[in-house]
């Protein structure tokens, strides 16, 4: 498993499909993909896309998108970058780069299509998957059978994370909104998912570490 998954690896880092055979219109810019599968760590973070900070620094959630994630997590940064302990596998694996009104455009579809059921078989021992955003709770509660979960709006997708949380032994999934700033309105108006779902998800990834 080992050697596959470093093979896979590679072969994502060398990934230029979005620019030489793109579904739609090419990525704007030389792909850089950033993502971090392990053969041994438990709990996989499924993101959306990264942004322009990370698109530069090639290190998973390096902004204040992350600085919320580990905060909800209740993890430092050594133990949030031990990639023998967590994978970070976004939907989109580059920057997506940026719509009119300056904000990231949506995840490449050529990603999930080419690369995320082969990066899932080859790590067989995840068993907690933080789904962050639309995407990747539409592509993980699909195949492993919970689209029947997912509700019309992110909003109510989270608001029914229990009933997620209880449809699965293994691997358990958390679904989640964005940490992005851009949500601080969205999370003072559902209190509710700092006051139970935050402790919730700690207690989650605490027993797995």
């Amino acid at each position: 498993m080992a050697e596959d998954l470093d093979a896979l690896g590679r072969a994502i880092t060398a990934c230029r499909i979005c620019v030489e055979t793109p579904r739609g219109a090419p990525l704007p810019h030389v792909p850089r993909p950033v993502a971090w599968p392990s053969a041994t760590a438990r709990i996989l973070i499924a993101g959306q896309a990264p942004g322009t900070r990370v698109h530069a620094s090639g290190r998973p959630f390096t902004d204040p998108s992350g600085d919320r994630l580990r905060s909800w997590m209740g993890l430092d940064e050594a133990v949030f970058y031990d990639r023998t302990r967590l994978a970070i596998v976004p939907m989109g694996l580059c920057f997506p780069g940026l719509d009119a009104k300056g904000g990231d455009l949506p995840p490449r579809r050529e990603c999930r299509d080419t690369w995320h059921d082969r990066l899932m078989a080859v790590m067989p021992q995840v068993d907690l998957i933080l789904a962050i955003g639309v995407p990747a709770q539409a592509y993980h509660l699909g195949r492993l059978g919970l689209g029947h979960l997912r509700g019309a709006t992110l909003t109510e997708t989270v608001g029914a994370w229990r009933a997620v949380l209880a449809a699965r032994g293994s691997p358990a999934v958390f679904v989640l909104p964005h940490p992005s700033w851009r949500n601080s309105g969205w999370l003072k108006r559902h209190p509710w998912f700092d006051a139970d779902l935050v402790p919730a998800l700690r207690r989650a990834v605490s027993a797995r570490l």
